[in-house]
């Protein structure tokens, strides 16, 4: 943790640029951004993002330190609010844990989903009175951390969006995927229990309506930052104006919470990389469907081409043609996907020395909103993928 813990990338909010693949077939998109290729401390590294929202609510991040690469990946609901200050605090918060800690562990990251939750929970306090929509704006959090020297990787996860491996098995050295974050979805009946159980006393408290699960009849992840009116139903209550508009239902106690599940576990040989991404790519694709795309491709452009096999699939759903898809503004292009952001992190060994120096801490932000870095937004942007050293 050496790199990580003396400098970390910082990102002000307005930094978005990349490679920009944004054509493909002739046809130019202006709501997709990617960075094909970056090395890291024991790999590769590539991501992509696909904006269909009004307001992009994904929101990401890959740190490259000498000792560790960590990867955030945080899918907003209700708004951007919430992601962009999960991507903006969450990391930080990692960092001074680990340097107090004297490494990774999943203590670090219990405590700093707990710290951002805190942070979050307290702007949103302050904040209601002038903007009460705040209270209803929420993220999942997906984080990936590889240990360099000590060969180890976290995964830690709110919500659904998902991790997952690709590792080589048998003789014929066949790459398969190995998923390593739970979904923290009532669609899932382990977790339709889970939430029930905790509410013995409240039957309605998972509802099916045209077919899909929510909570109350309002929300399918059980797991977040935010969504601070079903953590805190104080909040709503005596305030007519946020009953009326946001929460006009009792509760009785939370109904979500925002303690992560950890996966530790120790880096193998066959291990190939890793797909992290928010549900916008697994809404279309499996994980099989996902690890067979990365293993069969170059690794320069791969998060595009996952985003693009999301793409494909949805329009196939929908049946209009692919190119149909690219030419669909932002806010209609959510009635064909959600927002996609990918991160494939390549494995290329398993355990090392850590490097030393500055000039090793490297970095990438997706944009904050891929439509005004496009060419026809116009804008001189700086580069997200350059490091900001925080001193």
């Amino acid at each position: 943790m050496r790199g990580l813990s003396r400098y970390l990338p910082f990102c002000g909010g307005g930094c978005c640029c990349g490679d920009g693949a944004g054509r493909a077939g002739g046809v130019a998109d202006g709501l997709v951004w990617d960075v094909a290729l970056k090395a890291h401390a024991s790999g590769d590294y590539s991501i992509a993002v696909a904006q269909a929202n009004e307001a992009l609510e994904d929101q990401a991040q890959v740190v490259a330190a000498p000792a560790a690469t960590l990867v955030g990946v945080f899918d907003g609901h209700g708004g951007p609010e919430a992601a962009r200050f999960v991507n903006r605090r969450l990391f930080s918060h990692i960092q001074a844990f680990a340097a107090e800690n004297g490494g990774l562990s999943a203590e670090v990251f219990q405590k700093a989903f707990g710290a951002t939750e805190e942070e979050f929970i307290g702007l949103v306090q302050k904040s209601w009175p002038s903007q009460p929509r705040i209270v209803s704006v929420g993220s999942c959090c997906l984080v990936g951390a590889v240990d360099i020297e000590n060969g180890t990787l976290y995964v830690a996860n709110l919500g659904d969006s998902r991790a997952v491996l690709g590792r080589r098995r048998g003789k014929g050295r066949r790459v398969v995927a190995e998923r390593l974050s739970q979904d923290h979805n009532v669609a899932d009946e382990g977790v339709r229990r889970e939430v029930a159980e905790m509410h013995p006393d409240d039957s309605h408290i998972v509802l099916n309506s045209h077919g899909v699960w929510r909570i109350k009849g309002i929300i399918q992840v059980s797991r977040s930052i935010g969504d601070v009116y079903l953590k805190k139903p104080d909040i709503c209550r005596g305030n007519p104006v946020l009953q009326q508009s946001i929460c006009p239902f009792p509760l009785r106690r939370p109904v979500m919470t925002a303690v992560p599940s950890i996966t530790t576990r120790e880096l193998r040989p066959g291990d190939r990389f890793i797909i992290f991404a928010s549900d916008g790519l697994w809404e279309q694709l499996s994980d099989d469907a996902a690890v067979d795309v990365v293993a069969s491709s170059p690794r320069k452009g791969v998060a595009m081409r996952l985003v693009r096999a999301a793409q494909l699939e949805a329009a196939r759903k929908k049946e209009v043609k692919y190119d149909k898809i690219r030419t669909i503004e932002k806010g209609q292009r959510r009635h064909f996907h959600d927002d996609i952001t990918v991160v494939v992190l390549f494995l290329d060994k398993c355990r090392g020395a850590a490097r030393s120096g500055p000039e090793d801490i490297d970095g990438t932000y997706a944009p904050v909103d891929v439509f005004s870095c496009s060419p026809a937004a116009g804008g001189d942007h700086e580069d997200p993928t350059k490091p900001v050293l925080r001193r």
